[in-house]
């Protein structure tokens, strides 16, 4: 057999051509794959992309088309949230077109220097203290007046009128007597000059009387200081007695300017601000004047406090209880460091105030919902005590519409502070007011006698019991020591929030408090630890159906079952739509009551309101 001889040389280049063909096999084939994985990760992409509504995001859908609610063309849905980044599930998403449809607008928050504009309306008054009256230091008969009318004007020393009195004879006659004797009786002489004097009548009156040694039967009556005659109450001929009023001067030189200031202004107000004011009666010219004085209460009707002001009226063109229009720019406030926000940036609920921030680092706008606390109000802006900080960006205006899309989303809102899915639609009738019936089933109302002082008391009564999570409501009253309280039953027996108040140190009519706690009560808070009262047997518990929506409506209902005689409590729960009301059934009767409340406007379960005062109630209140 022939035996086949292969080279090496042959053997090597077999060698090599084996693993170059590996090499391209591997090099060929890993390119496909990674082109393959690229494509179907491309695929991938273009099947996740999102499409939205610029006006409601919380519409949301895989493929484009028209938004359900307002019928806008969807548009790809722009994350600008990076993987790593943190999503606050609050957040409202929006687009630049959304952005431009909703008119929103942010600005920066700063340190500012608020101020504040303060419109005034106010009164001429005359100064009080010039004004003078003068009155009979003694009886006897006006014998002449010099003075014919109210509104002349007097100088100071010119005579009023001229008085005859026998007292005034008989005083005149001691001074002439103790005069022959002033060099050895010279206190006499001093007690009977000093008698006139005291008397009104002047150092030259008195002079002339002793140089003359001869009695005066009239004397005369003059102006203590220059001005304008207010009042004359006598005539030639009256008789007066002493004490009686006869002229009263008034000087107008200078006047005082009252102005009304409501509660809300009085931070902005003190002593020294220039007030700049106008009247009718003289067209073009402003007067000025600084506050002098700041009433230190507040009008319990008008529910205002007066601002004076001084000002000179050496012409006399100004005159008492002219009407005037004042401006104040307030300095008070006038303090660097305060941080200030546009008023158009708050949404104000009546309890909350409203704020929505920017999320910074977003490739797209993003706002978040925060609660803050005002401080006083600026002008056409808001001091901010809490809530924000410099540098922070917020929505100024638009705001109300980034609320709108937060609540339809579900997130918390100006109305919707806990964030829970809103229902969509419309509430039709009363259908929300049965479902909060039926939730509140289990509340019940109660009174109770509970032991106290002040107002220190009522706080910590209260509090003590609504300290216990099932108690919705407690007012304590002051004066009656009456608790009245809303609880749910199933969370909280009667007696659990008598024990709570016991052990804050009020005695209840089932519960003493321990000695220990009640010594460490402030001296002001120490009750008498009497056998404490009851509630009378005459006074009856009822609770029943109010309807009504919101703040407004419970101060009317309230207000209307309070006008009843014999209602000594009333307290409406707006939501359950119940009001309990305690009364001395010798004194009303449950159906007055009803009747009363209908006949302010709400319907009750016995009866119904008139439609014409119905119709008659503000928007917010019209609950059918």
């Amino acid at each position: 057999m022939r035996r086949l001889k292969i080279n090496r040389r042959d053997i090597k280049l077999l060698g090599i051509t084996m693993v170059a063909g590996l090499f391209l096999g591997w090099l060929l084939f890993s390119n496909s794959g990674t082109t393959d994985k690229q494509n179907s990760n491309e695929d991938t992409e273009q099947k996740e992309t999102v499409y939205t509504c610029s006006m409601h995001p919380q519409i949301k859908q895989n493929k484009p088309g028209l938004c359900p609610i307002c019928a806008m063309d969807l548009v790809p849905l722009e994350s600008g949230i990076s993987e790593g980044d943190h999503i606050n599930p609050d957040e409202i998403q929006m687009t630049d077109a959304a952005m431009a449809l909703a008119s929103v607008q942010t600005t920066i928050v700063k340190r500012g220097t608020p101020e504040m504009n303060i419109r005034l309306s106010g009164k001429i008054k005359a100064d009080e203290r010039r004004v003078s009256v003068i009155t009979a230091r003694f009886s006897g008969r006006i014998e002449k007046l010099y003075i014919n009318f109210t509104g002349q004007r007097v100088n100071k020393g010119e005579r009023l009128g001229s008085i005859y009195s026998p007292e005034l004879i008989a005083a005149q006659k001691e001074l002439l007597e103790a005069a022959t004797y002033k060099s050895s009786e010279s206190s006499l002489y001093k007690s009977a000059r000093t008698k006139l004097k005291l008397w009104g009548l002047t150092d030259s009156q008195i002079d002339n009387i002793e140089d003359s040694k001869t009695l005066k039967t009239n004397i005369d009556i003059l102006s203590p200081q220059t001005g304008i005659v207010t009042k004359r109450e006598v005539t030639s001929g009256n008789y007066v007695n002493e004490g009686s009023l006869m002229f009263e001067v008034t000087d107008l030189s200078k006047l005082w300017v009252i102005f009304d200031a409501y509660e809300s202004y009085l931070l902005w107000i003190k002593r020294g601000d220039k007030i700049e004011f106008t009247t009718r009666s003289v067209p073009g010219k402003i007067f000025t004047g600084k506050v002098r004085y700041i009433d230190p209460y507040i009008d319990s009707k008008t529910r205002v406090a007066y601002v004076r002001i001084e000002v000179s009226n050496d012409k006399q063109i100004l005159k008492p209880d002219m009407f005037v229009s004042g401006t104040l720019l307030s300095e008070t406030a006038k303090k660097s460091g305060e941080i200030i926000i546009p008023k158009t940036s708050v949404l104000w609920t009546g309890k909350r105030a409203v704020v929505y921030v920017k999320v910074p680092e977003r490739k797209s706008t993003s706002f978040i919902y925060r609660e803050i606390i005002l401080g006083a109000e600026a002008g056409d802006f808001y001091t901010i005590e809490k809530g924000l900080s410099v540098g922070e960006e917020i929505a100024t205006n638009g705001v109300f519409k980034i609320d709108a899309a937060a609540q339809l989303s579900g997130k918390r809102s100006m109305m919707n502070p806990s964030g829970t899915q809103v229902a969509m639609g419309h509430n039709h009738g009363n259908m929300n007011k049965q479902h909060n019936h039926s939730d509140n089933s289990d509340l019940k109302h109660e009174q109770f006698m509970v032991s106290g002082n002040c107002s220190m008391c009522k706080s910590t009564i209260e509090k003590a019991a609504l300290s216990l999570s099932g108690v919705k409501e407690a007012e304590w009253n002051i004066d009656s020591k009456q608790l009245t309280i809303m609880y749910n039953s199933k969370v909280h027996s009667l007696q659990d929030i008598h024990k709570a108040i016991a052990r804050s140190g009020y005695d209840t009519e089932k519960e003493k408090a321990s000695d220990s706690v009640y010594n460490k009560l402030p001296a002001c808070c120490k009750y008498d630890r009497g056998t404490i009262a009851t509630v009378k047997t005459t006074d009856k518990q009822a609770t029943f159906t109010v309807y009504g929506n919101c703040e407004m409506c419970k101060e009317r209902i309230e207000k209307a079952a309070k006008l009843v005689t014999g209602v000594t409590s009333a307290k409406w729960n707006r939501d359950s739509n119940s009001i309990n009301v305690t009364f001395n059934e010798k004194s009303t009767t449950l159906t007055e009551i009803h009747r009363a409340i209908a006949a302010a406007g709400h319907d009750t379960d016995k009866f119904k309101a008139n439609d014409s005062v119905y119709n008659k109630l503000p928007g917010c209140c019209k609950y059918r």
